[in-house]
């Protein structure tokens, strides 16, 4: 073997999370050779760092507050979660870090893993370096998709780095639980690490810079998320900003704009993302380094015909089940291109468009109370210039809300445009709402007219008869 070994392949993938591998999945099952280059743990992001130990960690705690809420039931919950038992099982979720069974699947669908850092080194060339300092040169005849993701943004605080805060990473993966924490930030990750290490046993304080939580969705959502964190003794401070932050004999103290000073044992920046892209090699094929990917709807890259980025790097929707759709359309639109099955300017093309990441991209919030949204918010519907009407339901008038959990609390919004008679967004705040989250997005995605939506019948009693209520409130 040479120092730079030159390989050929159809397809070259770079990033081996959740993207990556349905990319090289949909491009094998075409019959395409494929390569896939990592330079962490395959199966990225979402198996070890995100979604997965995340959810580990949020789901005792909603089980709880779920039984608590059950008559007969709620006296035998009243105690503490053991903390050591749910990070255990989170540590069995993310497989104790190690990606054995990831690598085993890439092996299975016949896609050559490469370990190592990627660059592209000009059209349709990766030199991947590998952990022995080796350089191998991989071609693409096809296609390369860059699938890098997301890492957390940090603010530009001095000396921040030197004081070792927590990103996403280190809020999914600690080991113990800090007795107090200090998270910045009102978004998903903020709340519901929020809500996950206030259950474990830390005291939570959350400091938001801007009016309330959630703040890409409905109002109420953030207002009913903020409302259960305070009754579960979080401190919540909005209009607050960081001034410094800074470490004192282990403690980390920080001063906030009002020269407030919090004293704490970790503190937790989740202060939005930015993409994985500043040393990929971007400036060999004329791209800015750290940059966002701009993309048409077959995923590819604007001016180039050969590059493909899908996923968080291209800034459409950073959330796992969008990048997950967007690299099964990328994968079956490279085949297509390859085979020549369609011809060039034929665009957009057909199956093989991500469409669904402009008007029905779904999203659930696993705090209690869970919050889910899909399509458009009223305010969002209005800036587009669409005459719509918002309904509203209090959850707690459905019958199977009631039988769900004793006093339960949610509400439900719909947002329904009076030209065309369809809706446009749908957003569910309550327990157990996560699930019906699917129902709504078939709705907005499909563009069912109102008219046949009462011809959808939710069973009885289910809190999905909420659509029925809905529809009501909408016909008045």
């Amino acid at each position: 073997m040479t120092e730079t070994e030159s390989i050929e392949y159809d397809v070259v993938v770079i990033g081996a999370g959740p993207v990556g591998e349905n990319v090289a999945d949909r491009t094998r099952a075409a019959g395409l050779s494929t390569a896939i280059v990592e330079s962490e743990l395959v199966g990225g992001e979402c198996s070890y760092w995100a979604c997965m130990p995340s959810k580990a960690l949020l789901r005792p705690v909603i089980a709880r507050a779920d039984a608590r809420r059950v008559p007969g039931l709620s006296q035998s919950v009243q105690g503490p979660l053991d903390a050591p038992a749910v990070l255990a099982h989170r540590d069995e979720y993310t497989s104790h870090w190690k990606d054995d069974g990831q690598v085993q699947w890439l092996e299975g669908i016949g896609a050559e893993l490469y370990r190592g850092r990627g660059r592209l080194a000009g059209p349709r060339r990766v030199v991947v370096t590998g952990p022995d300092g080796k350089e191998r040169v991989l071609t693409a005849r096809h296609a390369v998709a860059v699938c890098t993701g997301s890492r957390a943004a940090l603010p530009d605080l001095p000396g921040l780095a030197g004081i070792r805060p927590w990103t996403s990473r280190e809020a999914t993966s600690a080991q113990e639980v800090p007795g107090r924490l200090v998270v910045v930030g009102g978004g998903v990750v903020a709340v519901e690490m929020a809500t996950a290490w206030q259950a474990l046993g830390a005291r939570v304080t959350l400091l938001v810079r801007g009016k309330g939580l959630l703040p890409r969705m409905e109002p109420f959502a953030g207002e009913l998320v903020a409302e259960a964190l305070t009754e579960a003794g979080a401190e919540l401070r909005t209009g607050t900003s960081v001034e410094s932050v800074t470490r004192e004999n282990g403690t980390v103290v920080v001063v906030t704009d009002a020269g407030d000073r919090i004293e704490a044992d970790e503190i937790l920046f989740a202060t939005g993302r930015a993409p994985r892209t500043d040393d990929i090699g971007l400036e060999t094929v004329g791209l800015r380094p750290g940059s966002w990917l701009p993309v048409d709807d077959s995923l590819r890259v604007t001016g180039h015909d050969w590059l493909y980025a899908v996923g968080d790097v291209n800034h459409r929707a950073l959330l796992t089940h969008q990048g997950k759709y967007q690299a099964r359309i990328a994968g079956a639109a490279i085949a297509a291109r390859a085979s020549g099955e369609a011809a060039e300017g034929t665009e957009p093309w057909g199956a093989h468009a991500a469409t669904a990441d402009h008007a029905a991209v779904p999203q659930v919030v696993f705090t209690d109370p869970e919050a889910a949204a899909v399509g458009l918010s009223l305010a969002e519907a209005e800036q587009a210039g669409h005459r719509v009407r918002a309904v509203d339901v209090d959850l707690s008038s459905v019958a199977g809300a009631g039988l769900y959990a004793d006093g339960y609390k949610g509400r439900a919004r719909m947002v329904v445009d009076l030209e065309d008679e369809i809706v446009r967004g749908v957003t569910l705040v309550g327990p157990g709402v996560g699930e019906l989250i699917h129902s709504a997005t078939v709705a907005v995605a499909g563009q069912v007219p109102i008219s046949r939506l009462w011809h959808a019948v939710p069973s009885y009693p289910t809190i999905s008869e909420v659509w029925l209520r809905l529809l009501e409130a909408y016909r008045g």
